[in-house]
């Protein structure tokens, strides 16, 4: 017969688990298949103040880069100026399907000479500004599309629009009542009341005026500085003198709005905490 080795007893406490060899490292925390695991492990199993002191990478600072879509207007962030470029671009093209005797017929209508200013000022005021002189691509068209964009993103298309008009209308009037008044006294012919005025560029002065306000003054000044010697080298050209002088005036009226438009400005930003 074979001999068999006798059992413990049941009731004997049981051995203890042989310890591991300390010359390997534990891996129960390490997943199969990850690589780059032993230092989080070792930052896990260590004391928790050193782990507290082991360094954190942490992301860099993103380069903001302007987006290009918020130079342009959009229908939800810039309504007043979307809207009213289509405006202005549909008359535009459907005048460039017109005969050219109904479209100045058209621009004598809207014209804000004094003789319409004295009949119906308040059906040529605004119609004068749904034209502008020089077509689609003219400076002043483009001018004002960026102009209104970022002004309204500042200020909000109510005060936009209030500015645009300020502009638009002061300038008009400062311009044609001389005319009426010297005409009047005889210093001007009465030819002079019938005097073809339209555009949209008294506005857009008045607008690049008030949005310079909101600029920090190493770009504040200089800009105006250049628009304003653009708009005195035309003066001094003489070539049409009373609309020259009206570009002036609505820039000046544009720059004195500056307390509002930084009023408003300050009241449409956002609050640190928020």
């Amino acid at each position: 017969m074979e001999r068999t080795a006798p059992t413990a007893p049941s009731d004997a406490p049981p051995s203890d688990p042989p310890a591991p060899d300390a010359s390997f490292p534990d891996v129960a925390v390490l997943l199969d298949g990850m690589p780059r695991q032993r230092g989080l492990t070792e930052a896990a199993t260590a004391d928790p103040q050193t782990a507290a002191a082991v360094p954190v990478a942490r992301p860099g600072p993103r380069l903001r880069v302007p987006r290009l879509r918020r130079l342009l207007p959009t229908p939800t962030g810039t309504p007043f100026t979307f809207g009213y470029g289509a405006v202005l671009a549909a008359v535009s093209l459907v005048a460039a399907h017109l005969d050219p005797a109904l479209v100045h017929t058209l621009h004598q209508g809207s014209s804000t000479d004094v003789a319409h200013l004295v009949r119906t000022p308040l059906l040529v005021l605004p119609a004068s500004a749904l034209w502008i002189a020089g077509g689609i691509l003219s400076p002043y068209a483009v001018a004002l599309l960026f102009v209104l964009t970022a002004l309204e993103r500042r200020i909000g298309g109510l005060r936009t629009a209030g500015v645009f008009l300020l502009g638009h209308m002061g300038a008009t009037l400062a311009t044609e009542v001389p005319i009426g008044l010297a005409v009047l006294v005889g210093h001007l012919p009465a030819s002079s009341l019938h005097r073809l005025d339209y555009g949209v560029s008294f506005g857009v002065a008045a607008s690049l005026g008030a949005l310079t306000g909101l600029f920090r003054p190493w770009l504040r000044w200089p800009l105006l500085a250049l628009f304003g010697w653009i708009l005195v080298a035309d003066l001094i050209a003489f070539t049409d003198p009373m609309t020259d002088w009206g570009h002036l005036i609505a820039l000046t009226i544009g720059v004195a709005t500056w307390p509002l438009v930084r009023r408003s400005h300050r009241a449409r930003r956002p609050l640190p905490n928020s």
